[in-house]
């Protein structure tokens, strides 16, 4: 069976699955009221268990003290991959936690990197970061990017097909860096400096026969872009409100972050002036009482307000932070001036030590295309897989995820990453 039919087929039982599963859970957590609690069970991670496997005694792991910063805790795994958008992959993905101060009054600061090269001659390089000072006084929320790639491009709305794709290659360098101040508990007020620059935008091999007619191509003209070489360069500010338990694998607790962004043609080699307006709401609630069934909600909206963006700077799938809008579908796959994204999913850690958990999820995206009219709520791109945890380090709760997703028009994929995907 070919595996872009098997993932299809096991992914597409998500939407029963997910309901059976969230009303099971609901049971379990009925009966759990009514039974008297298990005795705990000593967390573990990947390496306790190849520490067990050689005979090697647990290793001693001194925790984060109160009343100062506590050891860096890391997980670090190398993958491999394959999907439509990148062919075979090879790399490696690392995170680090840590606490500048006291983790009775500082929230866990994370860094994810990752390195992979790909059998289409793509060279991917991230660093993200979100990290708070001592008392969350400061917190510094990062997205760069080096990256030696290409992506398949459609044209814009929800209305395009799968034939429409034309592959395209360039070089992307990102800068995304934004500064907040705490100003009440768990509520922080920022400003950031954005730069994002597409280089070299070139037709793949298989594609220079249609490369003037393609979306990029047309996009370009339309609005006097280089097509070579694309820019925009600016400035934003921005709030948050977080109170959740945890940023890497949270259980319960509310993340709101409202973003408003200002590019302006000519400043760092902007092609244009136009502005961003980013929504980010999430919000995570128990089914047990020991956690071990969650579920989490995500609501995100990226809406150009005023002005014509570049066509990479336009809202799309899959190009939030860490890519993880639209599980089911290329990245870039649906593009267009506003885009609204909604998704839900079910999480359950099956070991009581925490080593192994599986997810359920559904997610759609809706958005708008002034050009034929199409407005945002029009069309829906719905999507569902499912996917498969394991805790790479029991302190910071980190796991390395293994996600299958589907869409319509035939439309799947295979990710893996570190962190849950919100």
């Amino acid at each position: 069976m070919p595996i872009s039919r098997m993932v299809r087929k096991t992914a597409g039982a998500a939407v029963i699955t997910l309901v059976l599963i969230v009303l099971a859970a609901g049971a379990v957590a009925q009966e759990q009221k009514a039974v008297p609690p298990e005795s705990p069970v000593p967390t573990k991670d990947i390496f306790d268990v190849l520490r067990e496997l050689r005979h090697k005694p647990p290793k001693k792991t001194e925790e984060p003290v109160p009343g100062g910063p506590g050891k860096p805790m890391f997980a670090f795994t190398p993958y491999v991959g394959a999907n439509s958008s990148n062919g075979f992959i090879v790399g490696a993905a690392g995170n680090i936690a840590f606490f500048r101060g006291d983790p009775k009054t500082t929230r866990l600061s994370t860094a994810v990197a990752s390195l992979s090269l790909t059998s289409k001659g793509q060279a991917l390089l991230s660093a993200k970061i979100a990290a708070y000072s001592r008392n969350n006084t400061w917190f510094i929320d990062g997205d760069n990017r080096l990256n030696l790639t290409s992506q398949d491009t459609y044209g814009l709305g929800m209305n395009t097909a799968p034939s429409d794709v034309v592959d395209t290659k360039y070089n992307l360098f990102r800068v995304y860096e934004t500064l907040y101040r705490r100003v009440l508990p768990g509520f922080s007020l920022g400003a950031g400096f954005f730069f994002n620059a597409h280089t070299n935008v070139r037709p793949a091999e298989d594609t220079e026969s249609v490369w003037a007619e393609s979306p990029f191509m047309t996009y370009s003209a339309q609005h006097g872009f280089d097509p070579s070489s694309q820019t925009s360069a600016g400035t934003g500010v921005s709030g948050m409100f977080d109170n959740r338990d945890s940023p890497i694998d949270p259980s319960r607790g509310w993340y709101s972050n409202v973003k408003y962004r200002f590019f302006f043609k000519g400043f760092l080699g902007g092609e244009s002036s136009w502005q961003e307006l980013e929504l980010d709401l999430r919000t995570y609630f128990r089914l047990s009482s020991d956690s071990r069934h969650r579920i989490a909600l995500w609501l995100y909206g990226d809406l150009v307000t005023q002005g014509t963006p570049p066509y990479y700077g336009l809202p799309a799938t899959g190009m939030d932070t860490y890519g993880r809008t639209g599980r089911g579908y290329l990245q870039g796959r649906f593009r267009g001036e506003k885009l609204v994204y909604g998704e839900i999913e079910y999480r359950w850690t099956i070991s009581r030590n925490g080593l192994f958990g599986l997810v359920a999820f559904l997610n759609t995206e809706t958005l708008s295309n002034k050009q034929t009219g199409e407005q945002l709520f029009d069309t829906f791109a719905p999507g569902g897989g499912l996917g498969f945890r394991v805790r790479m380090n029991k302190h910071s709760k980190t796991n390395i995820c293994f996600d299958i997703g589907v869409g319509r028009q035939g439309s799947s994929g295979f990710y893996v990453g570190i962190q849950e995907a919100f």
